[in-house]
């Protein structure tokens, strides 16, 4: 690969880094279990308190027996809902979700990426750069939950294993998409400028500027700031992620999944912050300008974490998408 390509390819990873996790509060119950379906308990009426309900950890191992730790919520007859996190983050990014309100009526799912947060962390790039087993651990986390037709949520580079999963798998069994600011085409015209400087402090092997680079690139993910707490728990987080995940994810030759949305049957909602200071709008307009039955939600007080930075409006507007997704 020329190295400028590999270059850019580098900023790219470390674009979709950007995906910041949403560990702002302790989980307020969690279910003992690690088979069956979840308890699923009806908010509090009227009141402000968070919604509370049981949680269900469980464990699968994907295709190359790499182990995936994840979650459950709700009950496992209501419509679904699998949430995939960006680089370098864990299932807590949806904390904010999974304690929602207007999402107690559905099945959610969330898990840990390889080389993230609880899941197994492979030491060789090969199990980076393969677009077909980021698909298969999504295959393996919807088979080992139940799940019948959920609709994906991709959230950064999420939204690029979303795509790996529809291109191996289908559509067939995908209710619909919700694309959250996300990295479906490895392209320099799609990112900004100060997504580029972050090319190489991001991904460098000295640690301190590592480290330097990624508080500073945390920061620009947001429009609102999270406050001090948050932002520890969102550095801790990154700082578990393997370092072979930026390497690997580099040396991808499935670099546009872009066609794989536009063939794509079902609903697709796009979600991004105006104020998204890494990647353009116009990624999310590829796919609006070539599928029929898409469209794109723009949050005005946010950056690249609309569902964090504004999460009531992105709670009411996932439950409405996903309800009229599952009766489609």
């Amino acid at each position: 690969m020329p190295p400028s390509r590999r270059s850019f390819l580098a900023g790219s990873a470390g674009l979709v880094a950007l995906a910041v996790d949403a560990a702002y509060a302790p989980r307020r119950a969690q279910g003992a279990s690690a088979t069956g379906a979840a308890d699923h308990a009806a908010p509090a009426p009227n009141t402000d308190r968070a919604f509370v309900a049981a949680r269900q950890p469980f464990v699968v191992r994907s295709t190359d027996g790499v182990m995936l730790a994840g979650e459950a919520q709700g009950d496992s007859q209501a419509p679904e809902i699998l949430f995939i996190h960006g680089l370098r983050q864990s299932r807590l990014s949806w904390e904010k979700q999974f304690a929602d309100p207007a999402l107690a009526g559905f099945r959610l799912v969330g898990f840990d990426l390889r080389g993230h947060g609880d899941s197994d962390k492979p030491a060789s790039l090969d199990a980076y750069r393969d677009a077909d087993r980021w698909a298969d651990e999504v295959a393996a986390v919807i088979a080992a939950t139940g799940l019948r037709r959920p609709v994906l949520v991709g959230w950064s580079l999420g939204g690029y294993v979303a795509g790996a999963h529809l291109c191996k798998y289908g559509g067939a069994r995908i209710a619909g998409t919700n694309l959250v600011d996300a990295v479906i085409r490895l392209s320099p015209d799609l990112l900004t400028k100060e997504a580029g400087d972050f090319t190489r402090t991001t991904t460098s092997h000295d640690l301190a500027e590592r480290t330097a680079a990624t508080a500073d690139f945390l920061a620009a993910c947001f429009h609102r700031q999270p406050t001090q707490v948050e932002m520890q728990r969102m550095l801790v987080v990154n700082g578990m992620t393997a370092r072979a995940v930026n390497e690997g994810f580099v040396k991808t030759t499935t670099l546009d999944l872009e066609p794989v949305f536009k063939a794509y049957a079902g609903p697709i909602l796009l979600t991004h912050g105006s104020h998204d200071r890494l990647v353009h709008v116009a990624m999310s307009e590829l796919i609006t300008a070539g599928h029929a039955n898409s469209r794109l939600s723009l949050f005005d007080e946010s950056g690249h974490s609309p569902f964090y930075e504004e999460p009531a409006r992105y709670g009411q507007e996932l439950a409405a998408f996903t309800t009229a997704a599952h009766r489609a």
